[in-house]
C-alpha cells in the first residue's frame, strides 16, 4: 500500500511540475510575441474610435493587402494640401485591396471637429480618432502629414513603410511646383508587385503630433 501512495504523490509532483513548466513556457512566448510585433499585442485593445464613438477593432479586413494609415490634422496647413494626393491614391489603389485610413492623433481633433473638417473639404474618409495614440505609438509617427503602411502578417501586421507622402515640401513654406518622387506610391506599388519597400528618400514635413497628457 506504501509503494502505491508514494507512487501517486511522485506522480502528482510531476503533474504539477508540467503544469508549471508549461505555464511559464508559454508566458515567455507570449512575452516575446509581444515584444516582436507590438500589432498583434495592440489588437486585443481597440485601436481608436471612428466618428460615432464605435471602436476601431480590426485595421485589416479579410483580403485586405495593405493598410496606410495617413496621420493627418484638421488645423495643419500641410495636412490639408495633401488631402487631393491621398484622396487620388485611395481611388487608385481601392481596387488592389488597398484600405487607407484617415487617422487623427492630436487630442483637439474630437468628432464634432473633424466631421466639420470633412464637410469643408467634401471628403468621406474612414477617420479614426486615435484618442489613445496607440497607432501614433504602433507607426511610431510623429508628423502630420505622416504615412504608416502594414500589411498582413499573419494574425498580425508588420509596417513595410512610415514617412513622408512625397517631395514636395522641402521645409515648412517652401515646396516645389509639384513632387518628383513619389514615395508613398512608389512603396504601394511595390508591395502589390511582391518586390521589397524602399524606405523614404526624406523625412516627413509638417505639424509635430500633440501628445496626449494622460491625468
Amino acid at each position: 500500500m506504501l509503494p502505491l501512495l508514494t507512487m501517486v504523490s511522485r506522480l502528482g509532483f510531476l503533474f504539477r511540475f508540467a503544469f508549471r513548466l508549461a505555464f511559464r513556457l508559454a508566458f515567455r512566448f507570449v512575452f516575446l510575441v509581444c515584444a516582436a510585433s507590438a500589432v498583434a499585442c495592440a489588437a486585443a485593445q481597440p485601436f481608436g474610435v471612428d466618428l460615432n464613438g464605435q471602436p476601431i477593432d480590426r485595421l485589416a479586413p479579410p483580403g485586405v493587402r495593405a493598410v496606410v494609415l495617413f496621420f493627418t490634422a484638421s488645423d495643419c496647413p500641410v495636412s490639408n494640401r495633401y488631402i487631393p494626393e491621398i484622396e487620388r491614391l485611395d481611388r487608385e489603389f481601392s481596387s488592389d485591396r488597398v484600405r487607407f485610413l484617415w487617422v487623427y492623433p492630436n487630442p483637439e481633433d474630437t468628432a464634432d471637429v473633424v466631421r466639420r473638417h470633412d464637410r469643408q473639404f467634401d471628403i468621406h474618409p474612414d477617420d479614426v480618432l486615435d484618442i489613445e495614440q496607440r497607432l501614433t505609438a504602433m507607426a511610431h509617427a510623429t508628423i502630420t502629414p505622416e504615412v504608416a503602411v502594414f500589411v498582413p502578417a499573419g494574425a498580425a501586421l508588420r509596417e513595410v513603410y512610415r514617412g513622408r507622402i512625397d517631395n514636395r515640401y522641402l521645409a515648412l513654406g517652401q515646396e516645389r511646383p509639384a513632387a518628383t518622387n513619389h514615395d508613398l506610391e512608389d512603396a504601394l506599388r511595390a508591395i502589390l508587385a511582391g518586390h521589397p519597400v524602399s524606405a523614404p528618400q526624406g523625412p516627413p514635413i509638417g505639424c509635430s503630433i500633440v501628445p496626449r497628457n494622460d491625468p
